[in-house]
């Protein structure tokens, strides 16, 4: 069974910073695109960062950059999501996801994963 496991969140003030992971077991970790992205309440589901099977192509929803770095290390088997200059519009269940990298390019399409986490909450306070 391939598992995604996310960590990392909290409370944190606006202004500050948080470094989600997400841990992957059961699977061909280097052979995964990952992705992250969230859902805040009573919105659908967003698109928040991508990143390919080697960490050498990302690709970010316009909110995110500048602000978030997706990375990778694959000898974890982990995937990072550093969120700075963090704002209350940030609020959300933040979810990390897995999709077999064919191509090399990341994916914004939420249908294109194949794995998701069970989320981990980032609350921003004002």
């Amino acid at each position: 069974q391939v598992q995604l496991v996310e960590s990392g969140g909290g409370l944190v003030q606006t202004g500050g910073s948080l470094r989600l992971s997400c841990a992957v077991s059961g699977g061909p970790f280097n052979s995964y695109g990952m992705g992250w992205f969230r859902q805040a309440p009573g919105k659908e589901r967003e698109f928040v960062a991508a990143i390919n099977w080697n960490g050498a192509n990302t690709l970010y929803t316009d909110s995110a950059k500048g602000r978030f770095t997706i990375s990778r290390d694959n000898a974890k088997n982990t995937v990072y999501l550093q969120m700075n200059s963090l704002k209350p519009e940030d609020t959300a269940a933040y979810y990390c996801a897995a999709r077999r990298d064919s191509w090399g390019i990341p994916i914004v399409r939420d249908n294109a994963y194949h794995y998701w986490g069970q989320g981990t909450q980032v609350t921003v306070s004002s």
